[in-house]
């Protein structure tokens, strides 16, 4: 997601490296660069031009400070006015106990599973959330809502059999959330291959009866220029209040976030970035436009990584480092707890500069799954005391796990290596920081030896303000950590 705009946006600001001052030509060639980028990404033609006009006019005005480049300079005023687009603060719901969310959208875009997402993110908020199914159109969206909130624990409403009708489906879920004693009911209602009058007449219906605090369109990042008509319809029709964007884990070019964005004037709410129910993010714009620029989301990715982390464990983890006692069981839960971190591509994303590894060959999660396959196919003698692995073994692993034995050897060839440091004393510490925090070296195993990629990815040191709150944290960086740099270090020109 955004990883070509990403691209040409940095190519552009890369012209400018090197100039002495900003002059309308120079201007005016960078912009007419991140016109196009912003084009190809399927941005509205005028949000494109409202952002480059923008952007041109602050740049002519400003006075470039003698410690900062013309093209740092360039790269902070499109980041301000990127924000400005995207939306100044991140905005959450409404954090009533007891409300009414309505889910609208196109079909495909994933209504269904991101209802049953907000489900679940509203449970870890400790609040009380309702699911209602009213997509009468597709009874497998039923099925899969009821399947979604037995996984979550989570009370679903369904219509009655054979309820064609959405106004009285609407009624009698009406009725059942009275009997449920208040919540946050979450509507996910039916869509459309294409906006159509039948569709609007009938949401229109439904919101009456509803009347929702929240009413959420659902888009698919791959909308393309569609996008604008789309949320336009919808906002005239019922009102939304704001956007959820889906797949932002493919492929898609993502300026349909940008243009709904401007066009409605509604706060992005939410990013799925997954399949997973657990995989719905809150959506920051300061942190989306960085992420845009290249320069990362290192707070999201500390924020996840903070959610994820067992504390005992990293502590158990961080003694066995010091006893030079790290086997194939701490690689195998290092690559589950990557797993969960979520696909390997958007943590690559929010690192700094790491952006253009995700092209790099053998950087995909495919790869964590054959490491993960080679050491579950181990006995647990081979796991816990890799020495008996001998060639016998390890062609037995390798067929097992359905992979070449080269694969075999290298990963217990990169075990090796870091059991050696981890005898030096100095080199442990540094990998043990590098594990659950520090960026360390070597790289995860199995991960196409992606340097500093070590569990936490530095979580310690990227926590804002303050020391940490836990143990693990506080032993790992007593000192806490600072804000994030509106221009991170490593993005130079």
């Amino acid at each position: 997601m955004f990883s070509l705009l990403t691209e040409k946006l940095e190519d552009a600001f890369r012209k400018l490296r090197g100039l002495g001052k900003i002059s309308e030509s120079n201007i005016a060639d960078a912009m007419k660069d991140i016109r196009m980028a912003l084009l190809e990404a399927d941005v509205d033609f005028k949000v494109t031009k409202d952002l480059i006009e923008a952007v041109k006019q602050r740049a002519l005005g400003e006075e470039v400070l003698r410690t900062v480049s013309p093209g740092q300079m360039i790269v902070k005023i499109f980041h301000d006015e990127l924000t400005k687009i995207l939306g100044s603060d991140a905005t959450e719901l409404n954090p009533a106990p007891t409300q009414r969310i309505l889910m609208v959208g196109l079909n495909g875009a994933g209504k269904t599973t991101t209802s049953a997402k907000l489900a679940g993110w509203l449970k870890k908020q400790g609040r009380r959330p309702l699911l209602i199914a009213l997509d009468l159109y597709r009874p497998a969206a039923i099925t899969q809502l009821q399947v979604l909130g037995q996984q979550l624990g989570v009370p679903v409403c369904v219509p009655a059999q054979g309820e064609t009708d959405p106004v009285k489906a609407t009624r009698a879920a009406l009725k059942w959330l009275e009997e449920q004693g208040g919540g946050v009911a979450i509507f996910d209602t039916a869509g459309r291959q294409e906006v159509d009058d039948e569709l609007l007449a009938e949401l229109r219906q439904v919101r009456d009866l509803v009347r929702p605090d929240e009413t959420l369109l659902v888009a698919d990042a791959a909308t393309g220029q569609q996008a604008v008509s789309v949320a336009a319809k919808f906002h005239e029709t019922v009102t939304i209040t704001g956007l959820v964007m889906t797949k932002l884990d493919g492929d898609a070019r993502g300026g349909a976030l940008l243009s709904m964005r401007q066009v409605t004037g509604c706060p992005v709410k939410f990013l799925g970035v997954g399949e997973k129910v657990d995989q719905l993010e809150v959506f920051h714009p300061d942190r989306m436009a960085q992420r845009i620029l290249g320069m990362g989301d290192v707070v999201s990715l500390v924020e996840k990584a903070a959610e994820e982390i067992d504390e005992k464990e990293a502590m158990s983890m961080m003694r066995r480092f010091e006893e030079n006692k790290f086997d194939f069981n701490d690689f195998l839960k290092q690559l589950k707890f990557m797993k969960r971190l979520g696909p390997l591509e958007g943590i690559l994303g929010m690192l700094p500069g790491m952006g253009a590894l995700k092209n790099m060959p053998g950087v995909d999660d495919k790869k964590l799954k054959h490491t993960e396959a080679i050491i579950l196919s181990m006995t647990p003698k081979e796991r816990s005391n890799p020495d008996v692995l001998n060639g016998s073994r390890r062609k037995r692993i390798a067929g097992g796990a359905g992979r070449p034995v080269m694969e075999v050897n290298q990963l217990v060839q990169q075990y090796e290596m870091m059991r050696k440091l981890m005898g030096n004393k100095g080199m442990m510490a540094a990998l043990a920081g590098g594990m659950m925090g520090g960026g360390g070296p070597g790289g995860m195993p199995g991960m196409g030896g992606l340097p500093g990629m070590g569990g936490m990815g530095g979580l310690p040191g990227m926590m804002k303000g303050g020391a940490p709150k836990s143990k693990l944290l506080r032993k790992l960086n007593p000192g806490g950590g600072g804000g994030k740099p509106k221009l991170p270090k490593g993005f130079r020109f």
